[in-house]
């Protein structure tokens, strides 16, 4: 009898990928919702007020490090009149969910949102090029 956590490893296997996928999940969606308030010209202070939220609290949101509900999602679309388009599909050949988010949440910060057209933006949020 061991002194583990109790966690086959094939368990600790698929709770280190779900981590990895929330990383990327929470990256994805600050980077595409600062990138439409820069876009836009609307300040933190701005989505705060239309929010009735303080600032604090959308620094809290945006600071990648919240586990976003779809009610705050839900409220962030209200208050910045947009909405979220999701898109599920399935992993290619080779990746997997470390390999994916990481590179995706080290590489998402990185790029300059502002210079893409919509298009592009998607394309390259969803790490297709074009």
């Amino acid at each position: 009898m061991g002194f583990g956590t109790g966690a086959s490893p094939d368990h600790r296997a698929v709770e280190t990928q779900i981590d990895d996928e929330m990383l990327a999940l929470v990256t994805q969606l600050t980077n595409e919702i600062t990138w439409y308030m820069r876009e836009r010209s609307i300040t933190r202070a701005d989505l705060a007020a239309r929010m009735g939220v303080s600032p604090g609290r959308v620094s809290q949101i945006l600071g990648g490090t919240e586990n976003l509900t779809l009610r705050t999602l839900a409220a962030l679309s209200t208050a910045l009149d947009a909405r979220f388009d999701l898109e599920l599909g399935a992993l290619k050949d080779g990746d997997t969910y470390t390999s994916r988010g990481t590179a995706q949440a080290e590489a998402a910060p990185a790029e300059n949102h502002h210079a893409h057209s919509r298009a592009t933006h998607r394309q390259a949020r969803l790490g297709r090029r074009a």
